[in-house]
């Protein structure tokens, strides 16, 4: 391991959130309805203050992508991506013990519904921003830049299977509890 080796790994998870976050936005931005449709479903914010909600969680989400690739954003950006995690996991929580778990989580992607998995998932994320932000990243020749970058496309790569294997445990669970088949 060589004495940048915290700092490529700090690259490497800039770019995986980047990515995690770009997905997010970007599946709220272009299906904004459905969005909102899941936020309301959770039913922690009022009904009047929806469409304001969701909107600011989007520009929010996009916000923390921009920041990774501004000059002097990036902690700002993980700091305000660590606050929509938290937000969303608490959120998440806060249904699950009301026994709303037959909610879309709204993340984008798989569909997936309300699970402490889900919650789970949202502290390992916070966690790899924490990493992120303790290793600051700069001083890269265009090799260590490469891979990198090939790293945190990597790890989003695993991060998307992860995720697909949760989707297929949360549908095989609804099979299994509708003696077999499929809701639609």
């Amino acid at each position: 391991m060589h004495a940048g080796a915290p700092s490529d790994l700090s690259l490497s998870l800039v770019v995986f959130i980047l990515l995690v976050f770009l997905r997010a936005g970007g599946h709220k931005l272009f299906d904004f309805a459905v969005f909102t449709g899941y936020v309301a479903d959770y039913r922690i914010i009022p009904e009047r203050f929806l469409s304001v909600a969701c909107g600011v969680l989007v520009v929010a989400e996009l916000l923390v992508v921009l920041l990774q690739v501004v000059p002097g954003g990036r902690i700002f950006g993980l700091a305000l991506g660590g606050g929509l995690l938290t937000a969303y996991a608490f959120g998440m929580a806060v249904n699950i013990v009301r026994g709303h778990t037959d909610i879309e989580c709204g993340c984008g992607g798989a569909v997936q519904r309300l699970s402490w998995s889900l919650v789970i998932r949202n502290c390992l994320l916070m966690a790899i921003i924490g990493v992120a932000m303790a290793y600051p990243s700069h001083g890269f020749d265009a090799f260590s830049s490469g891979i990198a970058v090939l790293s945190g496309v990597s790890f989003w790569i695993v991060f998307l299977l992860a995720e697909q294997i949760l989707a297929n445990s949360s549908l095989a669970r609804l099979t299994r509890q509708d003696g077999g088949f499929v809701r639609t």
